[in-house]
């Protein structure tokens, strides 16, 4: 009898300890929640030609999982994703036109300019090359498509594709170069990317291309238009992350754009640009640039990167980097 006693206290007290470790459990497993709670968001403002290619959503996930930060990202042409910023409709900025991005970081809007990635830009056409550009420096090839009346699709989108495209007609020496809209086989397309492409092949014309983009439609068989002209230093492409500077706009999430910037220049955040494409395509769609830049591992391209990106010798002016200086140690 004794035993059985001491047989139901044993599991009494089993069940005691049971209850008490699962109500601990729980109660740990609901301050962590509450701790993570619902996602916080950060509004990035973004070119087509990074939304496009799918890279962006693989940022996004991995960003979610680790940090529990929500990136919105609004797709739009360079132009109109600096405008963003200018408005406060946005936290971060991710562009490519150095020469725009000047501007908006001379006019306060926005501040710790990190360059990122880069790629080039592509010119690309119909299979039988009606206009026989394959191979030429890219300047002359705009000219010869001029001369052969050859149909041109130009985005007409003030993105950094259109401020690219308008710095090589002007160096063609066109006489309409920064607008040649006059030209009856100058087509505009008003659209991203995406849709230019498309348009582009439809009317077996000639246009300039992210490779990022174009690979992508290439690949999913969505166009036929080949390379016809890349790797070239006027074709170069230089992406750049910016964070919205509080002192315009009080509102706008700076502490958390710093630290997207953190990531985005992150042995992590690297790897995760540099991988993307990979197994689809067999080739980076973006090739990180900050360790390139640091180590100076091909010299040749980083000074390409320098030359065409840095302004006034650097990628942000100590004057725009809003304190952040441990970002360019």
């Amino acid at each position: 009898m004794k035993h059985v006693r001491i047989l139901e206290l044993l599991v009494v007290i089993f069940a005691v300890i049971s209850l008490s470790y699962l109500y601990i459990n729980l109660g740990e497993r609901a301050t962590s929640a509450k701790a993570i709670g619902s996602p916080t968001n950060l509004i990035v403002s973004t070119t087509t030609s990074l939304y496009d290619t799918g890279m962006l959503d693989v940022i996004r996930d991995v960003y979610l999982s680790k940090f529990n930060v929500r990136l919105d990202f609004i797709a739009a042409g360079t132009g109109q994703a600096l405008e963003h910023a200018r408005k406060g409709d946005a936290d971060v900025v991710l562009v490519h036109a150095p020469s725009a991005e000047n501007q908006f970081l001379s006019e306060g809007v926005v501040g710790v300019r990190k360059i990122i990635a880069y790629n080039f830009f592509a010119i690309v056409g119909p299979v039988d090359d009606p206009a026989k550009i394959k191979g030429m420096p890219a300047a002359e090839a705009l000219k010869k498509i001029a001369e052969t009346g050859s149909t041109w699709v130009s985005r007409g989108d003030n993105s950094g594709t259109n401020i690219k495209e308008k710095s090589l007609w002007e160096k063609a020496g066109i006489e309409q170069s920064l607008n040649p809209s006059g030209y009856p086989w100058y087509v505009e397309s008003g659209t991203g990317m995406g849709l230019t492409l498309t348009i582009t092949n439809e009317l077996k014309g000639y246009t300039l291309a992210d490779m990022g983009t174009y690979l992508k439609f290439k690949a999913n068989g969505l166009i036929e238009l080949e390379v016809l002209i890349e790797n070239e230093k006027d074709l170069l492409n230089v992406y750049s992350v910016m964070a919205v500077n509080p002192e315009k706009n009080p509102n706008v999430k700076f502490d958390l754009a710093v630290r997207f910037i953190q990531w985005l220049v992150s042995d992590e955040g690297q790897k995760t640009i540099g991988d993307f494409g990979k197994d689809k395509y067999g080739v980076s769609l973006f090739r990180p640039a900050v360790e390139l830049l640091r180590t100076n591992s091909d010299p040749a391209m980083a000074e390409m990167i320098r030359s065409y990106a840095f302004l006034r010798g650097s990628e942000c002016p100590a004057e725009w980097r809003l304190g952040q200086e441990v970002l360019y140690q």
